[in-house]
């Protein structure tokens, strides 16, 4: 609890969410769930749950296992996000030349399915500026928050605290946090990076409607982004004990000619010390950030 609570404070902080005590009460007297029999995974698999639950229990340390925190399309592996071109093929820009395989990007199939996102034209244009220009754009190289979906696949684990009276997520990365209201409370009072999320049961599915988003967070570190006009809605379906379903519709009419999904499965810690650590990157970033401004700056 004491993660949340930090949590809750940079997200308060933010201007992005209002949790009240009354809700973090609820929340602590919920005790994890515990593995149970494996039922099999798949997106027609039901997982079981207690005669009594409402709803299945979607409680503990998830974590998604891709690559689409690097690119949400397929991609083969390469030697840097940054690249320049070299004598027989493009080679690592000189500001990551020294990071070697550190630095280099692994492939994979992508989350998006059919591998294709709808860009309207200029966005297509948009979309390979940013990704030449990943060292100066990329929101998470400064540490900014990640926004949603991204937040989901991001290579941290977040925690699910759920009650039948709320559903709050504490994500490892940044202290970023959601708040899941199960009314509605009308229009997000400002738009932020994280939005505001409406969740619902559809049967054993938690739906998620979220708005009131800024433009600034990508979906990923090719330069795939959004406006902010994004609509996102997610789907969270428990098929075992140990996995969740996760589908996310995208939709944005300033940047996409039509709605496109993403979806991919969460696994569950299921080690005895299971915990969400702190990742203050904020600070991580300052010298890069603001070291210009020092009375003697540092060389570079």
């Amino acid at each position: 609890m004491r993660n949340v609570l930090r949590g809750l404070l940079t997200a308060a902080a933010a201007g992005t969410v209002v949790v009240t005590v009354g809700m973090m009460s609820t929340l602590a007297g919920q005790a994890p769930a515990g593995r149970g029999a494996q039922a099999p995974a798949g997106r027609g698999a039901a997982a079981p749950r207690p005669a009594a639950a409402a709803h299945p229990d979607l409680n503990g340390i998830w974590q998604a296992m891709n690559t689409a925190n690097y690119d949400i399309q397929e991609h083969m592996s390469r030697p840097a996000m940054a690249l320049r071109p070299g004598p027989y093929g493009p080679v690592p820009a000189a500001p990551v030349l020294a990071l070697g395989a550190v630095g280099s990007v692994p492939g994979g199939p992508g989350v998006v399915e059919g591998n294709e996102i709808p860009y309207k034209p200029e966005a297509l244009a948009k979309k390979k500026q940013n990704q030449e220009n990943w060292l100066t754009l990329d929101p998470e190289i400064k540490c900014y928050l990640p926004g949603v979906p991204r937040a989901n696949y991001m290579p941290y684990p977040f925690q699910i605290f759920q009650s039948d009276k709320a559903i709050f997520f504490a994500y490892e990365y940044a202290g970023a946090v959601r708040n899941i209201y199960l009314k509605d409370p009308g229009p997000a009072p400002t738009d932020s990076w994280m939005g505001q999320s409406v969740g619902r049961w559809e049967g054993d599915t938690l739906v998620i409607d979220v708005k009131g988003f800024n433009e600034d967070s990508w979906f990923d570190r090719a330069g795939n982004f959004h406006s902010d006009a994004l609509h996102v809605v997610e789907r969270w379906k428990k098929t075992s004990p140990d996995v969740i379903m996760y589908e996310a519709t995208i939709e944005d009419p300033k940047v996409f000619t039509r709605p496109w999904k993403m979806s991919f499965p969460l696994y569950k810690h299921v080690e005895k010390n299971a915990r969400i650590d702190e990742f203050k990157c904020v600070e991580f970033v300052e010298e890069l950030m603001y070291g210009q401004y020092r009375k003697k700056p540092l060389p570079k």
